[in-house]
């Protein structure tokens, strides 16, 4: 009765398509064990490396179709950093790129059906928070010394209001790498939940009546969810890298 019981309910997790599994075998997972995750990764890196290194190895005058599509990223990523930085963060450019197309490649290859979507773990999207947190604070304090401090005091509020203020901004300040990691990885796990729910009801139409109406139901669901994904692919890789500007800007200008 039990095993019955058992059959009859849940016979789809949505969350398991985002467990790290071994490549070759089975068994415990160490530091160097190959995962899906890591598979995915050395992925992303070589879909950049095709698109920025081969796409663009015949620059040409008219540029090919691979060639504008590395130029327009190129040139998007250079403009956010100048407009929100300012040109003193243009020195930081390479690393902010460099985020930018892993996290935008990395998003979109989890697209692909089957595929393991990398930044929907918390653990590299906090690497890469705790990077930008760390370079953002150093920065901070090498260029401006003690003068970084002032990032914390508001000058313009009541002089009563400053401590408090002062407390509440150092809190703001730490929170910062777990606010930049969740965001991401929250909303790339959510989605990809989402679409595997709706895809359990696909096959509806095949077991019961009910289907008739579910199936179709379902399908447009999943259609309409992957469109939103492809939007989302690109918005939370814009979010992530908006936000390392205007944490950097903060350390190389803490008092504007």
């Amino acid at each position: 009765m039990a095993t019955e019981e058992h059959s009859q309910g849940l016979t789809f997790h949505p969350m398991d398509q985002f467990k790290i599994q071994p490549l070759f075998g089975e068994g415990p997972i160490h530091w160097y064990t190959p995962t899906n995750a890591t598979l995915w990764m050395a992925l992303t890196l070589l879909a950049i490396f095709a698109l920025f290194v081969l796409g663009t190895r015949g620059r040409a005058i008219i540029p090919t179709r691979l060639q504008s599509v590395a130029e327009l990223g190129y040139g998007f990523v250079h403009k956010m950093v100048e407009d929100v930085a300012g040109k003193d963060g243009l020195k930081f450019f390479p690393y902010i790129f460099t985020l930018f197309l892993f996290i935008v490649f990395a998003n979109f290859l989890g697209l692909v059906p089957g595929a393991f979507t990398t930044t929907s773990h918390i653990a590299v999207t906090a690497v890469m928070a705790v990077a930008v947190f760390l370079t953002v604070t150093i920065v901070g304090f090498v260029k401006n010394g003690a003068g970084f401090l002032g990032l914390f005091w508001v000058s313009s509020a009541p002089l009563a209001l400053r401590p408090v203020l002062a407390l509440i901004e150092v809190i703001s300040y730490f929170v910062r790498p777990v606010s930049h990691s969740i965001r991401l990885a929250g909303n790339m796990m959510a989605g990809h939940a989402v679409i595997k729910v709706f895809a359990a009801f696909a096959p509806l139409v095949l077991i019961s009546g009910i289907g008739i109406a579910v199936t179709p139901l379902s399908i447009l669901a999943i259609v309409a969810m992957y469109a939103l994904e492809i939007l989302v692919a690109f918005i939370q890789a814009y979010v992530f890298t908006i936000l390392t500007c205007v944490y950097l800007k903060d350390a190389l200008h803490p008092h504007h």
